[in-house]
């Protein structure tokens, strides 16, 4: 069976998730204008971090680039059957661990929900909210880890499309129960933590009939002592930290945020969504693509298709990343006025999500590139240096984090402030979450940094010629694209006090402009698409 580019692998998943992320900013819009930055928006995020941080470090983080590998493997020399069984048997065995750990979740939920919010314990109402949310959520980890498995035998089989565009259904299940159901709900917020719950089900419940058209679709069976789960299990574990250094990060945010001014929580949230537009369209994208096309490489010992898959996925990462670096850090707070600035968001809504959008976004870049390179060691069954740099980032972040908050409340703090101590002050001083923004992005390039030095350590990656003039190349046409931004934000200097269509229009020809601006001066460099289909 003939296999597709990388190239055209990439864009046939980023199209689902196109559609996928576009829905997820109508999302965030729905919860914006309905709920605003409140105390119960607050309880919810905290609530849905949670079971979605365990999704991604079980489905999306360690599972994937556990079973990606090795069920490449099967599929590449061993029978059918073979195949189907373990399938069936991961299946059995995922879905038995994670129903004891949902069960446990939603049993001590208060207790969860103290462990990763304590500063909402001094608050009984919110805390309650929290847990009770909790309860209703978590079991989407079940679901949505089940359907991770599908969408990584999907993509073996070069399926992408589908596994891309499954998360549409959280998203408009979660805007139609923010815009319809709320309302008839006594506490209208909970109203999106039964969405999340029916929207796992239904996630897991259209991948099947891909399932049985490939005809690995059986019953799950138990697999604890099965050789092939027990190879998936070795690798799984110590990818736990390695595969989801951000999402760590992330859940120490969201410790920290606890004690922040009320609102930090679903800033912060809405800053991590409009990151995972670009990051997701193309960072996991390019990291779901490349993976098995690695662990192929790797099967077949052919150690220069496979340094060859990794520079193109390294240059195709930068070509990306830096141009949406800039472009979110200096239109930060026009793009947050005109997507949420509705209803209850207000406009120090926008100037507060603008502080952590431009930290995070700083970022960008080095979480990118570990999508790619990550899957180099994954790909070899490595998984103790992707660990290894992953403990000294989260490290290095928690330490981050203390700093820059400490930094900014020093900065930033009125005398009155500091009335009842300093740590009282962490409640009444706002803007301090952009410490914790800026934090990880630091510790996302200290986690790059030290995989990239392994990289080079191991000889795992040699450089394919060109690297000097597609460097090139994308400063001049990001340096074409920052002038035409820096020239509208001096014509247009305040975003806020226009009306909604005022700025749609805007933000829309300032998008356009530098688009065209990026790709005119890309491609009057020498660039051409030819360049991205070299594998």
């Amino acid at each position: 069976m003939s296999r597709p580019s990388l190239y055209r692998s990439m864009m046939s998943f980023s199209g689902g998730t196109f559609v996928s992320r576009i829905l997820g900013l109508v999302r965030e819009q729905a919860i914006a204008h309905a709920f605003g930055a409140s105390a119960a928006t607050d309880a919810f995020w905290v609530a849905f971090r949670i079971p979605n941080f365990l999704r991604r470090l079980f489905a999306e983080g360690s599972f994937s680039v556990a079973f990606v590998p090795v069920f490449t493997e099967v599929k590449e020399t061993r029978s059918h059957e073979d195949l189907k069984a373990l399938v069936a048997r991961t299946a059995g065995t995922l879905g038995g661990v994670l129903l004891l750990l949902t069960a446990l979740g939603v049993l001590f939920a208060p207790w969860i929900a103290g462990g990763f919010a304590p500063g909402s314990i001094d608050d009984p109402a919110k805390f309650a909210l929290t847990s009770d949310l909790l309860r209703v959520t978590f079991p989407f980890l079940l679901f949505v880890s089940l359907t991770a498995l599908a969408g990584g035998v999907l993509n073996s089989f070069h399926q992408f499309a589908l596994p891309a565009v499954t998360p549409v259904i959280m998203n408009l299940c979660m805007i139609v129960a923010a815009l319809w159901i709320a309302p008839h709900f006594d506490v209208p917020i909970m109203a999106l933590g039964w969405a999340i719950f029916a929207a796992g089900i239904l996630q897991l419940l259209v991948q099947l009939p891909a399932l049985r058209r490939l005809d690995l679709l059986s019953l799950p069976r138990w697999g604890w002592r099965h050789p092939d789960v027990r190879r998936i299990l070795t690798l799984m574990v110590p990818t736990l930290f390695g595969s989801s250094v951000a999402q760590v990060n992330l859940l120490l945010d969201t410790l920290i945020a606890s004690f922040l001014i009320t609102g930090s929580q679903t800033w912060l949230a809405q800053t991590d969504r409009l990151l995972e537009f670009p990051l997701g369209i193309f960072g996991v994208a390019l990291g779901t693509v490349i993976l098995p096309s690695l662990s192929r490489h790797h099967v077949a010992t052919d150690r220069e298709g496979f340094s060859k898959a990794l520079d193109w996925g390294l240059r195709t990462a930068l070509l990306i990343s830096v141009p949406a670096m800039l472009a979110l850090v200096l239109l930060a707070k026009p793009i947050l006025a005109t997507l949420l600035q509705h209803g209850r968001f207000t406009a120090h809504d926008v100037d507060m999500a603008a502080l952590s959008l431009s930290a995070l976004s700083f970022g960008l870049p080095a979480f990118a590139l570990v999508k790619v390179v990550a899957p180099a060691f994954y790909a070899r069954q490595d998984t103790k240096t992707p660990v290894r740099a992953g403990v000294v980032a989260m490290v290095a972040n928690m330490v981050l984090n203390v700093l820059f908050v400490g930094l900014l409340l020093h900065l930033w703090h009125r005398p009155e402030d500091l009335a009842e101590g300093w740590f009282a002050a962490l409640g009444k001083v706002p803007g301090l979450h952009m410490g914790l923004a800026l934090a990880s992005a630091l510790a996302g390039y200290l986690n790059l940094a030290q995989l990239w030095l392994a990289l080079r350590r191991d000889g795992i990656h040699a450089g394919q010629p060109g690297w000097g003039r597609h460097l090139l190349r994308v400063g001049i046409a990001c340096t074409a694209m920052v002038a035409v931004i820096l020239f509208a934000l001096w014509h247009w200097p305040d975003w806020r006090a226009w009306s909604t269509w005022a700025r749609v229009w805007r933000l829309g020809a300032v998008v356009g402009a530098a688009g065209a601006a990026f790709l005119v001066a890309l491609f009057a460099s020498g660039f051409r698409l030819r360049d991205l289909r070299g594998v």
